[in-house]
């Protein structure tokens, strides 16, 4: 999925990130679907054509009709277990050995980072591969096999869910405090593949601005951010950072 036509990437922004000691990276939607993952919204397509997110994705969806939200998240789960990092997740693995501290901040739930070799990467929403109980919020690595879907917890009974952040929830703590702290300490921060629409992760990049961090976009449509980054580098981010990367650290393969 890599672009035939490299893009110009200004020498200054090479020259910012290769001395950079402290680099943020949020990513968003749009470097998953680059890998086959349709966006939240777009996979409301086929046999859920005829429901709306809020009827999926919500506790109260979840406790109105348990089978149909597992099964949907079942699905999905499917897709990204189908799917393969790209050239923009293993950019991002080069740029996390080249540069002193990186903290790579994720609104994706696919785990593609972690599987393209991200090591310090913050999920904000979750990660839909994890299992964990509706009731006492512990996570799952097994569960008794039966007919009953979804299954239940082997601790207190309750039923299982996926792992991931559903509207009216609110975001690990753990993770956005992680999250705000290194945007706001760090050097250089890219917003790449988010519309920065979705808060509170559409925050972090102006919180990267107030702490005077070169902001760069990368996204290959505008968004809040385009007019107040420093750099803007319109285009995917399967053709964008590996170009980037391979220039500010020309060793980088």
């Amino acid at each position: 999925m890599n672009s035939a036509h490299p893009i110009t990437i200004p020498g200054k922004l090479v020259r910012r990130l290769r001395t950079a000691q402290r680099v943020v990276v949020l990513t968003g939607a749009g470097i998953s679907a680059e890998s086959g993952i349709p966006t939240f919204r777009d996979a409301m397509t086929g046999l859920w054509a005829r429901f709306r997110p809020e009827e999926l994705a919500t506790p109260e969806a979840f406790q109105r009709n348990p089978k149909l939200v597992w099964d949907w998240y079942t699905w999905r789960r499917k897709r990204a277990e189908e799917a393969e990092p790209n050239a923009g997740h293993r950019a991002l693995v080069d740029l996390e050995a080249r540069a002193p501290e990186f903290v790579l901040v994720t609104q994706n739930v696919d785990g593609l980072h972690a599987r393209a070799g991200s090591r310090r990467v913050v999920e904000l929403h979750g990660n839909i591969m994890r299992t964990k109980c509706f009731d006492c919020d512990r996570l799952a690595h097994d569960w008794q096999q039966s007919e009953e879907v979804p299954p239940r917890c082997v601790h207190c009974g309750g039923m299982l869910r996926p792992d991931v952040v559903w509207f009216g929830e609110v975001l690990p703590d753990h993770a956005m405090e992680e999250a705000m702290r290194v945007a706001g300490q760090c050097e250089v921060f890219l917003s790449v593949g988010t519309s920065t629409v979705v808060e509170p992760a559409a925050s972090l990049p102006f919180t990267a601005l107030r702490g005077g961090a070169c902001v760069v976009e990368v996204n290959p449509n505008a968004t809040p951010l385009t007019l107040c980054a420093e750099f803007v580098l319109t285009g995917s981010a399967a053709s964008v950072l590996p170009q980037l990367v391979a220039m500010a650290f020309p060793a980088a393969k």
